[in-house]
């Protein structure tokens, strides 16, 4: 192995300790918590060292954020894997995608509602997010409507009633209930 692979695999793992210190930080106490003083003192790198890797904060959230997209594409795969039809893996992809939320609510928010610089539905789309609403669409694709379309509304429901669970402004003890009527849009789209 050379030196600019060494280089390459040491920058890599720098990269990956500030993005971790960075989502166990949020998920413990919150966003406003992660500064870029607070990272380079947890990974004991100074402040110049961070900024080599990662222009600002945004920038670190977006990497989390890459990442999130990645774990939540591979758990929206998972949970629709052993479903026997459509209608099994629209359950199960949207109780996944619910699922994930409530387990990482800091993860989930820098995903989805803290400033980036990520795109969606556009040339710029990274793959990592492309890949998230193709595990969606993959148990969506609707009969009668567009998939993109179908794709996009399924996902802007379980966004809503993922925040709104978050914020407690909806009630636990009907969450079956809502999700059996997202699933019977979602099949009969």
């Amino acid at each position: 192995m050379g030196i600019a692979e060494r280089k390459g695999r040491e920058r890599a793992e720098r990269q990956q300790r500030i993005t971790a210190a960075a989502r166990e930080i949020a998920e413990r106490e919150g966003w406003s918590a992660v500064t870029i003083r607070r990272l380079a003192d947890t990974i004991e790198y100074s402040q110049p060292v961070l900024y080599a890797h990662f222009a600002n904060r945004d920038a670190i959230v977006a990497a989390v954020a890459i990442a999130g997209f990645r774990d939540l594409a591979a758990a929206l795969r998972d949970g629709a894997k052993e479903a026997e039809d459509r209608q099994q893996a629209i359950e199960a992809v949207a109780a996944t995608y619910l699922a994930f939320a409530r387990a990482q609510p800091a993860l989930y928010e820098a995903m989805f509602t803290l400033p980036t610089d990520l795109h969606f539905a556009d040339s710029e789309t990274r793959p990592e997010l492309r890949d998230a609403f193709a595990a969606l669409s993959a148990a969506v694709a609707p009969s009668n409507t567009e998939p993109g379309v179908a794709t996009e509304t399924f996902w802007a429901t379980l966004h809503g009633l993922a925040a709104l669970e978050r914020s407690g402004r909806i009630r636990d003890s009907a969450r079956r209930e809502r999700l059996a009527l997202v699933v019977a849009w979602a099949f009969a789209s």
